[in-house]
């Protein structure tokens, strides 16, 4: 129907005439009330953010000198977020002469990641940036 009896028809109606297709050769129109079609999207998005599952990274440093305890305090914490669906970012910072002796590091890494592989999966593996050697861990 032409675009004049389009808009008497949805004004008899007392209802908005949308584009729904402008482009479309003729352009597709629908008769239907705009504000609750727009409240109704907009519930529909609440609802769908409200059932999103965000997720952090939380990080959790070591040192290439660090001792059993300490690495064991750092495990826990990590597994504390793991538990709570977070990925873990560990990181080692090489200090001065500690650069020249990055396997260290690296075995570090490793031994953290074996002490929580029953929990976790190596997500990105130990790789050195800058003066930082990371790793990424995610829930299983």
């Amino acid at each position: 129907m032409s675009a004049k009896e389009a808009q008497k028809a949805a004004y008899d109606r007392q209802l908005d005439l949308v584009k729904v297709a402008p482009h479309a050769k003729p352009p597709v129109c629908r008769i239907m009330d705009y504000g609750k079609y727009k409240y109704e999207t907009s519930k529909k998005e609440r609802e769908a953010k409200k059932n999103q599952k965000v997720i952090n990274i939380k990080e959790v440093r070591l040192s290439p000198t660090i001792e059993k305890h300490d690495l064991e305090v750092k495990r826990r914490n990590a597994e504390k977020f793991l538990l709570s669906g977070d990925k873990v970012k560990v990181s080692i910072r090489f200090r001065g002469r500690q650069l020249s002796h990055t396997e260290i590091g690296q075995s570090i890494m490793e031994k953290f990641a074996g002490d929580l592989e029953e929990l976790a999966v190596v997500e990105k593996k130990p790789k050195m940036e800058g003066k930082n050697m990371i790793m990424i861990m995610s829930p299983k």
